[in-house]
């Protein structure tokens, strides 16, 4: 078995490839755990607390570099790189996790540093970590600065440009309540699929397996659970009775409200969560086009229609910008869903790469990605048919300065108020509907429902 030292040994390597060669969390993560299950036996403990430890490190870089910065001679960023990671990686355990004893965080820490073949250093560790305990017991050794973003920036570790755009839409104390959020492990929210099951056999199941599963208030489909461990094991994966999708995507179809009978595009499908709920939206009775520009994501789509034993979905591959591809569309669609390519700032708790990788300038590209995207799926629509304009962002200019824009050019068509009773817990007075996730404890989404009124 995987001693918990050796358990901070894979949270060091997966950290190392993380920082030092931009890797995605995820993927550095399974590429170590991959590499050492060659060798040895790693437990659901182990590989859980490494899993903490990597994930937990990376959302809280920042505030781990701000304490190096106050607590050792050298800033972070003039610390030797594998050093700044086994720094983290102590006063991570001794901030933020309270079941790991201080002096375990500390030792490990040491013979981490030794390990790695800076054991000259392990006294620097030493002494760092220790003042970290010694000043904690008086007060919190982070001092925060007086400027409102910053403070906030450097307190829940996200970069200031984050925080002020959150600030532009909500008072302090939200903004403070949003990222604290952002900051927790995610839960499991799953879609059960009614045309196999039923909610209540696959809750049963669950229990009985000795997971702890609750209902999702407003989603007559939608279970969360804790602690799933590996999907693929789960109870009723193989036979199709739920796919994973976070309680905000499946309010996006809901609001879509697809019928049976009727021709549905959805115009950014890859993985395919939203056009199988589509499909079982409709009783999988009607035509459902999804595409999208990768190739490769696209054969998600097809596994979990076969998994989910739903017939009525096509794939097209192409860029939904793509006019003379898509030409065969133009006016075909009753509903049309874009659920465009976004920042992603709604789900930064399951990715926290996001939160370091993603720029201003970024956000103004897809600002334009997205404009052009709207224009031309609303070429699909039917006279009198729908189009949902949806992401997982928290962003004015990605959300409501595209939908803004769009009106402005297109007088034909306008924002439908949802008739969809489950649709109607979340709709603002604008007439779309913005998930703020400390709000609802689900991602945050902007979703809104346009009609073409000729």
């Amino acid at each position: 078995m995987v001693s918990p030292f050796n358990s901070r040994s894979l949270a060091f390597f997966a950290l190392k490839s993380v920082y030092q060669q931009q890797a995605y969390t995820d993927m550095a993560l399974n590429r170590v755990l991959k590499s050492e299950e060659k060798r040895v036996d790693i437990s659901q403990t182990d590989r859980s607390f490494a899993c903490e430890l990597v994930y937990g490190i990376v959302r809280r870089q920042r505030t781990l570099d701000e304490l190096i910065d106050l607590l050792g001679k050298k800033k972070a960023a003039q610390q030797p790189p594998d050093l700044r990671i086994i720094l983290h990686l102590g006063l991570y355990q001794l901030r933020y996790l309270d079941r790991i004893p201080a002096s375990a965080a500390v030792n490990t820490s040491v013979e981490l540093a030794k390990d790695q073949g800076i054991p000259k250093l392990g006294g620097v560790v030493n002494g760092l970590l220790r003042s970290y305990i010694r000043q904690a017991e008086l007060a919190d050794p982070l001092k925060l600065p007086a400027d409102p973003i910053t403070q906030l920036g450097i307190k829940h570790s996200f970069p200031d440009w984050i925080v002020g755009t959150w600030l532009e839409q909500l008072p302090l104390a939200e903004v403070d309540q949003l990222l604290a959020w952002f900051n927790r492990s995610p839960k499991v929210d799953l879609r059960v699929n009614l045309l196999q099951t039923s909610l209540e056999q696959v809750e049963n199941a669950f229990r009985d397996a000795g997971l702890a599963v609750e209902g999702i208030p407003n989603l007559p489909q939608g279970l969360r659970l804790e602690n799933a461990g590996a999907i693929t094991d789960l109870p009723g994966y193989k036979q199709g009775w739920w796919m994973i999708q976070d309680s905000s995507a499946q309010l996006v179809t809901h609001l879509l409200d697809p019928q049976p009978g009727e021709t549905i595009i959805d115009a950014c499908a890859a993985p395919g969560g939203k056009t199988a709920h589509i499909a079982e939206l409709m009783g999988d009775h009607g035509r459902i086009i999804a595409c999208d520009r990768a190739a490769k994501r696209l054969n998600k789509v097809r596994e979990n229609a076969a998994r989910l034993q739903l017939n009525s979905i096509e794939i097209e591959v192409g860029d939904s910008r793509d006019s003379d591809r898509f030409n065969k569309f133009h006016n075909i669609a009753d509903r049309v869903l874009l659920d465009a390519p976004c920042s992603g700032l709604g789900t930064l708790h399951k990715r926290p790469d996001i939160r370091w990788r993603q720029t201003q300038q970024g956000v103004e590209e897809l600002f334009q990605l997205q404009k052009g995207l709207i224009q031309q799926t609303a070429q699909w629509v039917k006279p009198q048919g729908i189009l949902v304009y949806a992401t997982c962002t928290l962003n004015v200019l990605e959300n409501e300065k595209v939908v803004q824009s769009f009106l402005a050019n297109n007088s034909n068509w306008s924002v439908q108020t949802p008739n969809n009773a489950i649709a109607q817990n979340w709709v603002t007075a604008a007439g779309w509907i913005k998930v703020y996730p400390h709000r609802s404890d689900m991602d945050g989404f902007f979703m809104v429902r346009l009609q073409r009124n000729r």
